[in-house]
């Protein structure tokens, strides 16, 4: 493995954390929580501008085509930055169930749409009292003449209000895996949209669905191979919610060790108490050992190796380091890290649910346990 960054690589974050710091800084995250919308439109189009919606679609359908490891460098920086945008539900996720599954019609129809940010396409996956395995997937898509009748609800819907379409997940059969992927207007008869509170302050939505007729041309992907291609997406998916997750631990320990320089007492500072000192040392040195992790992983898939085993090790840990260290952080901070006024605790709260979420620590566990259980490398 090699991971020393080329000078493009490091371009590539240079521009991003400029972009970052200009159009999404953290004054701008404040006012997005709990918006309807929940992203600023300038800072949607410029990633647009920028090929950076694209990163992971082929340049046949106008995206730029980067590996998983450019995407990875991306997403530290939104990690750091806390950048709020639909980026990893449409131009990761729903993008790339698209263009693992779709057909001819459908990727010409959206990848370039997407790409642009013209388009923004959302997954809707999870449900009220389900987990997140195939057998969580209970609403109904009921065969009907030419197309599909969809009942029942999803819930966490990410940006579903300013989205063009949902990828959603339905059972069309009584089997584990007989779950399949369909492309649904988030605006149709029968949907019903009620935006939801999240510990994170991002916008999420529970999505009602009653009798919404879809046609047959709108699903992905061959009948019953739904669940697949999803499984394949989010091993992905994942990898870039570990790196997200890496960046935002280490901007939260970088401001927490200037606090710990700045903030004096007992006329001296608090770095300079052995106690403190040790947890800063030991959460600079787990963040460096998280980020080896998802760096590996992320070439891996670059490099077309699997990642079965690394994908779900990497956000396992990097969830757990960020959520650790921000938890530290809090107590370096002491009461003010609690208060709103202060930004950190902008990064606890997200790296609680972003440990809880797109395959929960269990989830995670269990996958990486039957990986070495099976004795697979």
């Amino acid at each position: 493995m090699d991971i020393d960054f080329s000078e493009e690589q490091q371009v590539l974050r240079d521009m991003v954390r400029g972009l970052c710091a200009e159009y999404a800084p953290l004054d701008v995250v404040r006012e997005m929580e709990d918006d309807a919308k929940g992203y600023p439109e300038e800072f949607w189009k410029r990633l647009g501008e920028l090929g950076l919606l694209g990163i992971l679609i082929p340049e046949s359908y106008g995206g730029s085509a980067q590996s998983m490891l450019e995407a990875a460098i991306v997403y530290e920086e939104f990690g750091r930055a806390l950048s709020p945008s639909p980026h990893f539900a449409s131009a990761v996720v729903a993008a790339s169930c698209l263009r693992k599954a779709g057909s001819d019609d459908q990727k010409t129809e959206w990848l370039e749409k997407i790409a642009s940010g013209e388009a923004i396409l959302t997954p809707a996956w999870l449900e009220p009292g389900s987990g997140f395995g195939p057998k969580g997937v209970q609403l109904a898509a009921a065969a009907d003449g030419d197309g599909f009748v969809l009942n029942g609800v999803k819930r966490h819907v990410l940006f579903a209000s300013a989205a063009t379409r949902m990828v959603l997940l339905a059972r069309t059969g009584a089997g584990d895996a007989d779950v399949d992927l369909f492309l649904v207007d988030p605006v149709a008869s029968g949907v019903t949209l009620t935006q939801e509170r999240s510990l994170a302050g991002d916008t999420q939505y529970k999505v009602e669905l009653a009798d919404v007729r879809v046609p047959a041309c709108d699903r992905i992907g061959a009948a019953g191979s739904g669940w697949q291609t999803w499984n394949g997406v989010m091993l992905d998916a994942i990898i870039l919610l570990a790196a997200q997750a890496m960046g935002g631990a280490e901007y939260a320990l970088e401001i927490t060790v200037q606090y710990a320089k700045d903030r004096v007492q007992f006329d001296k500072p608090l770095g300079a108490f052995q106690a403190i000192a040790h947890y800063l040392a030991d959460a600079a040195t787990t963040i460096d050992g998280g980020k080896t992790l998802v760096y590996e992983a992320a070439w891996a898939r670059a490099n077309g190796k699997p990642v079965d085993r690394l994908a779900p090790m990497a956000k396992l840990f990097a969830c757990q380091t960020y959520r650790d260290v921000t938890a530290m952080a809090q107590q370096v901070w002491g009461g003010v890290g609690f208060t709103i006024e202060y930004d950190i605790q902008l990064y606890f709260r997200r790296a609680k649910q972003l440990q809880i979420t797109w395959w929960d620590t269990r989830t995670l566990e269990e996958r990486v346990a039957a990986s070495v259980l099976d004795g697979d490398a």
